[in-house]
């Protein structure tokens, strides 16, 4: 079946493919310029002293967990409502995880149960900030400070998010020890692949700039224009620790970096998409769309996820909907119920609003340049569909 309509789609001006053009008019390739001021900007808008690109936001959580020191026999406190890299990581450092059940409202971990399911073998909290609706950061950080845990804010799904009273909201990505973002083509801004791990402990940012680089020293690294030569003299097969190939292209920053300027005008466009929606499908019976107001969040939007009325059939929406060429999909599948975590010990813990919430989401087409009429014609499809006889 053909798809008119996508689930998502990347938004590149030619200020993006004139960044990109240059980089390949240059002989550096990877460790130049440009990941220096992607990451000089990805920090400075978030208010942090340091950002570090990595190749997916997956990797970031991977070396989040390692530069806390999170191995065998901890505990990590985490989400099973979100995307499963959060527990693999967890698993790729031989640590436990431990999910906790979300608030209905923002799907985010609840706190009162964080707090419950901590024990002496609890390391970190692994905050998701689910679909850019920031999570209780006050709550979670006193929970931290009594229980001499880290936080690490999985903030892939919330660029641009914010938290807190005003005037003196924070962007989600600066409360956490470490937090993690994730630029895939579907988020708010894209590198193709990428991500960046922030921070504002500078042994961690050096031990972060090591392990992305194969364990190289990060003292003896250059940057920019001299790299190539630089590399020769200092030893660039010298490892200090066993590392990752977890770099970013030149291409990749020079991307992000464009995209990264242009975020408030991509914040404003995601917004009023949202906004269509929440008109459009405002009165259909039993269907139930995103929090828009949500006391102390601005929200980043980066899908719009409705709750189909109880009692109807998502698979059934999802054919109706994919027989008219329009894109929908399931976030998200809870990790403890999914095949490869089947009879897991991490997945014996109940999860009641998880699993009563999971099977009624569906993430309909959201992207910048999504047109009102395309707008029309999904949320047309989507009323028929669940007004048929179930």
């Amino acid at each position: 079946m053909t798809v008119r309509i996508p689930l998502a789609a990347p938004d590149i001006t030619k200020a993006e493919i004139d960044a990109a053009t240059a980089v390949l008019r240059t002989s550096q390739l990877s460790l130049g310029p440009e990941l220096e001021a992607f990451e000089a900007a990805l920090a400075k808008y978030h208010g942090v002293d340091h950002a570090v690109a990595v190749s997916s936001g997956t990797a970031g959580l991977h070396l989040a967990l390692l530069v806390l020191g999170v191995g065998e026999g901890d505990e990590v406190i985490l989400p099973s409502f979100a995307f499963i890299a959060v527990a693999n990581v967890v698993l790729q450092v031989r640590a436990t995880p431990v999910f906790v059940d979300i608030e209905p409202v923002t799907l985010n971990l609840d706190p009162a149960l964080v707090e419950q399911a901590i024990t002496p073998q609890t390391r970190a909290i692994l905050v998701v900030h689910t679909f850019g609706v920031p999570a209780d950061m006050d709550a979670f950080a006193e929970i931290a400070r009594r229980h001499r845990v880290r936080i690490i804010e999985d903030a892939c799904e919330a660029l641009g998010a914010q938290f807190g009273d005003s005037p003196s909201t924070r962007r989600a990505g600066s409360f956490g020890d470490l937090a993690v973002f994730g630029f895939y083509p579907n988020k708010q801004i894209t590198t193709g692949e990428g991500g960046a791990v922030l921070c504002r402990n500078p042994a961690h940012a050096r031990r972060l700039r090591s392990l992305r680089n194969q364990g190289r020293n990060p003292d003896r690294m250059c940057m920019g224009a001299d790299a190539r030569g630089c590399r020769e003299a200092s030893g660039w097969l010298e490892h200090i620790e066993p590392g990752y190939n977890y770099r970013l292209a030149e291409l990749a920053c020079a991307l992000g970096r464009v995209q990264l300027s242009r975020l408030e005008r991509i914040l404003a466009l995601r917004d009023a998409v949202a906004g269509r929606y929440d008109a459009l499908l405002a009165n259909v019976p039993g269907l139930e769309p995103p929090p828009r107001e949500l006391p102390r969040r601005v929200i980043s939007w980066f899908v719009y996820a409705v709750r189909l009325p109880i009692g109807s059939s998502r698979e059934r929406v999802q054919s109706e909907l994919a027989l008219q060429g329009i894109a929908t999909g399931c976030y998200f599948s809870p990790i403890h119920l999914q095949p490869a975590w089947r009879g897991h010990a991490s997945a014996a813990r109940p999860l009641p609003v998880t699993q009563a919430v999971a099977p009624r989401m569906l993430a309909l087409p959201f992207f910048n340049r999504m047109t009102a009429n395309q707008q029309q014609e999904v949320a047309d499809a989507l009323k028929q569909a669940v007004s048929l006889p179930r």
